[in-house]
């Protein structure tokens, strides 16, 4: 029992730094900068201040961060779904791959010139800073989302760039330097890596809602676990089949987003809730492992802050840019896409296989892609919110909603269909007693508006952002999101 008042003292600190990384969100409301900046910078300074606190063993960082991504990204397919992820499903794949590629390949070029890295080094570095992170630029806007499709793109980008990044990465470190057999065998492991990945999530997506559908358990509770127990299970699959794990959980969490299933609200909710929390604690985990006295050298935060300036007002604008002309996005839609590609977890975790792979001068590298996370999240995240009301991008309102109403059903009701009213959709501007002919026959039954539930009479008008639940025949399932949704 010796050891009962340290453990619970770790406990409390745990608890506390848990706690003020959670409130932290209402400090970014304020201040504008994403939270995952303020509890990096905390656990860089608490490391450094605090002298009984050591930064955790790299192998235990990198797991504990990998976990946490597993979760981030599955909840993020899920949140996208199927028919989200088709209507923008060509400029996800052409930026996040890409545009990933380009964006690679032209900041390597700038570091080896600008400041004299070997090309290997230069190619490492800009490997690193490539992959996005949306998450973080959510939280800046506060309880609003892009709509549309730009914000389709802009969340499918990071899941899609994400693994693209981190296969090129191990890909890269397992080549040992760059030559023409070396380039081969990259680019070999990296469409194996992406293609078994895609192929394993996708089966791993359907087998999982087969499963959730098909095999009941005895308690609610056990199913949000399940779902989580089969993520982790198709990371692992995709992984030893020396495969993307990472683009694995993301295919599997869109075909899942979609998919009708028991206790599907529940699963929802919870790995939001779990996406929140792996964020939190990866960005604790990267913080304890950022060396503030390294950072401080002027040969790290000068070509640090470079990078970040020329990689977030030259190269992707360019670039990127030029990947989504075939998106045919409105202008203020397209640019905000270009200027909100922030910086996350990701780039520190590929900084960490840097060190783990101890190639030369790994500090200062891994020094470099922290001060281009900080600059990135900082500078850029900070201008977000302006830049969003300077474009007039299109948001959406997202309020907390405390309070919910519903039944719970024995059977799967096969005639329910949950629908957002769009503007210039068939439905918007029509009142209720207009829609039993549309199409089919089709009785509302159900419609919140503004967090609220209104009463339902005949002239009653439809508007959009409407969530509306309407009793009709399954197989108009797509007539109905036709009508209702316009797409």
């Amino acid at each position: 029992m010796t050891d009962t008042q340290p453990f619970a003292l770790i406990v409390l600190l745990t608890a506390a730094v848990g706690l003020v990384a959670v409130l932290s969100n209402r400090l970014t409301e304020r201040v504008k900068i994403p939270s995952p900046a303020l509890v990096l910078a905390g656990a860089a300074v608490a490391v450094k201040v605090v002298p009984s606190l050591h930064a955790p063993p790299r192998q235990a960082v990198e797991r504990v961060v990998t976990v946490a991504l597993v979760c981030i990204l599955f909840d993020g397919g899920m949140h996208i779904g199927w028919s989200r992820f088709r209507s923008a499903a060509a400029p996800i794949a052409t930026v996040g791959v890409v545009g990933t590629f380009l964006t690679v390949a032209a900041l390597a070029v700038f570091a080896h010139l600008a400041f004299g890295l070997a090309w290997y080094l230069a190619l490492l570095v800009a490997t690193a800073v490539a992959p996005t992170d949306p998450a973080v630029v959510f939280s800046v806007l506060g309880q609003r989302e892009v709509s549309g499709r730009s914000g389709t793109i802009l969340e499918g980008e990071s899941g899609a760039n994400d693994p693209v990044g981190i296969a090129l990465m191990a890909s890269l470190i397992g080549a040992g330097g760059l030559s023409a057999g070396a380039f081969a065998r990259v680019g070999g492991e990296f469409v194996l890596q992406m293609t078994v990945g895609a192929a394993v999530g996708v089966a791993g997506g359907w087998a999982l809602l087969w499963f959730i559908r098909r095999v009941p358990l005895p308690s609610e509770g056990l199913y949000p676990l399940r779902t989580l127990a089969c993520a982790l299970l198709i990371f692992a699959a995709a992984t030893l089949a020396h495969g993307s794990g990472f683009l694995a959980v993301f295919a599997a969490g869109i075909v899942l987003g979609d998919g009708r299933a028991p206790f599907k609200r529940e699963i929802e909710r919870f790995h939001t809730a779990l996406a929140s929390l792996a964020e939190i604690v990866a960005f604790v985990v990267l913080g304890l492992t950022v060396d503030l006295a390294v950072i401080a050298r002027a040969d790290v935060w000068v070509p640090g802050i470079i990078l970040g300036a020329v990689l977030a007002f030259v190269i992707r604008p360019v670039l990127v840019g030029a990947c989504l002309i075939p998106a045919r996005l409105k202008s203020n839609e397209r640019n905000f896409v270009l200027f909100a590609g922030l910086k996350g977890a990701v780039p520190i975790l590929l900084g960490i296989f840097l060190l783990e792979a101890h190639e030369p001068q790994a500090g200062r590298l891994f020094g470099i892609v922290a001060v281009v996370v900080v600059f990135s999240v900082v500078v850029q995240g900070s201008l977000v919110p302006a830049a969003a009301r300077l474009l007039r991008v299109q948001m959406r309102a997202i309020e907390p909603q405390p309070w919910a109403l519903g039944v719970r059903l024995r059977d799967e009701p096969s005639g329910v269909h949950h629908l957002t009213i769009k503007a210039g959709s068939a439905a918007d501007g029509r009142t209720v007693g207009e829609i039993t002919g549309l199409p089919g026959d089709a009785w509302v039954s159900f419609v919140v508006r503004d967090g609220q539930l209104v009463p339902i009479t005949e002239d009653m008008r439809l508007r959009p952002g409407d969530d509306v639940l309407v009793l009709a025949d399954p197989d108009l399932r797509e007539k109905l999101i036709t009508a209702f949704e316009g797409r």
